[in-house]
Order: structure tokens, then sequence, then C-alpha cells
């Protein structure tokens, strides 16, 4: 619970007097079963309005640090981009991906996106070109895909400046289909991101609390989902939680009700 609250790790480690290293272990452990959990659970989802849109981190150190030979013994280090898909109206996230911001993750998450949705779909994503092709190879003609291109301007940051840059202008570009131009945006999907550097400390900027491995990134992102989709209350719901809204489930759950799906799953297996 601390770890989607958005406590660090040692922060956990102080207030419950264990070690880092079970901490740790808990969160591979716990992410790997809700990376799972979201597999299984989270398909045939009828969305009309999906936004998409990646999010920055790093892992290691930060890309303008890598030397040579990191590159080549592990290749995971540096930039770590979260590819994230959102229902604009149920605001579930379908689906997610950890790795680089490339054409390679951009086609196999709008693959993973195109098999947990069911009928014709609109799309809106940011200026990425990658998903121009993506999109293309992922839905072919069957999806109405449109681009939020923001123009944040040169405007210098100044010293001492921590706040992001004021958009100048936002351009909206039809790309395939017919998309509803009244529904191309990207705000929520935005907002989810906001969330997530509230939530994962990880994702904090400005801080030295960033991920040391590519698996524990994935396995707090698998786990801040599982919690945001299933057992996070939302306001704007009505009091329900996402995979309510999107009728994948019809209760409530909580972290306890991961740990028992894990374990039917094990004994079905």
């Amino acid at each position: 619970k601390a770890l989607v609250e958005g406590c660090s790790i040692r922060s956990i480690v102080r207030m419950q007097d264990v070690n880092k290293t079970t901490v740790t272990r808990l969160l591979v452990a716990a992410g790997d079963k809700a990376a799972d959990a979201l597999d299984e659970l989270v398909f045939g989802v009828n969305a009309r309005f999906v936004q998409v849109d990646e999010i920055w981190a790093y892992v290691g150190k930060k890309q303008g640090h890598l030397t040579l030979q990191d590159m080549v013994e592990r290749p995971e280090l540096g930039d770590a981009y979260t590819f994230v898909a959102l229902d604009a109206e149920t605001k579930l996230v379908i689906t997610h991906r950890v790795g680089k911001r490339d054409g390679h993750n951009a086609h196999a998450f709008m693959n993973d996106l195109a098999e947990r949705v069911t009928g014709r779909i609109q799309i809106t994503s940011d200026g990425f070109e990658a998903y121009v092709n993506a999109v293309e190879e992922a839905f072919g003609a069957d999806v109405d895909y449109a681009m939020e291109i923001k123009d944040y301007g040169g405007e210098d940051a100044g010293r001492g400046r921590y706040s992001p840059p004021k958009v100048k202008a936002t351009k909206k570009l039809k790309v395939v289909g017919i998309p509803d131009e009244d529904r191309i945006s990207t705000s929520f999907v935005e907002r989810q991101n906001l969330t997530m550097r509230m939530q994962m400390r990880r994702f904090t900027r400005l801080t030295n609390a960033f991920s040391k491995k590519v698996e524990n990134l994935r396995a707090a992102v698998a786990l801040h989902f599982f919690h945001y989709n299933f057992c996070r209350v939302h306001d704007s719901l009505d009091g329900i939680t996402p995979a309510m809204a999107a009728g994948l489930t019809d209760r409530v759950w909580d972290l306890g009700d991961l740990l028992d799906w894990a374990v039917s799953q094990a004994v079905a297996a």
C-alpha cells in the first residue's frame, strides 16, 4: 500500500523497520503478479475514445551520462518511457508498455491495444511520428486516428525555474478515418501522467529517486496501474473504479484480492 501511495523504498524501510532488499523483492513479486492480472483481466474493452501518451523516466543514470560501454553492455539504462493508453470515458488504463521511445515499442504498444478493445475506436496521440505506421499496422483502416500537437515555443527555462513550459499553440491533425474533432484530446492521459508522478516515487522529477533496474520500474508501473484500475475509487466516476466503469468487475478490489487472484491462478495451473 505504501508503494502505490507514493512512498519511496527507503521511507518504507524506515517506517516498517524492514530490510531494503525485502521491500524491493516484494515490489518485483507483486508487480509481476499485477502485470499478469492486467494482462488477463483487461480484455474485450468496449472503448470509444482512447488517448495515448508517453511519460519519461530513466533507469540507472540519465541518457546524457551513458558511456559507450553502458550502451553496449546495458542497453536498458538511460531514458525509459512508459506508453499509456487510457479510455477517456471510463479512465481505464487499457494497456501500457515500458521501453525506449522508438518505433519497435510504439508498434508493440499499438498491437497490444488493438487486441484488447472491441469495435471501432478513436485514438488521439501526441506528435510522435512512429505512431502513424504503428496504428496502421495494428488497426488498418478500422480506426479513427488524430494527433494533438502542442507547440511549447522556445521559452528560456531560466535559472531556478522548475515549472513546465507553457503551451503556445495546439494543432489537431486528422490522420486516419473521420475522428470527431471535439474529442481530439490528450488531456485525460496527461492527467494520468501527473498521477503517476505523484503516486510513484521513481517518477518524481528533480530528486534522486530513480529506478536502478528496469525490472523494478516495470514492476512499479504494473502495480500502480492495477491499483489505479481496480482498487482506486474515482470521484469523477461517482465513487467507482475504472474497471467497474468499463464493466470488467462489479466491485472495488483491494491489494489482498490481487494476492488471492495470484494464488487461484497458481492452483489452477
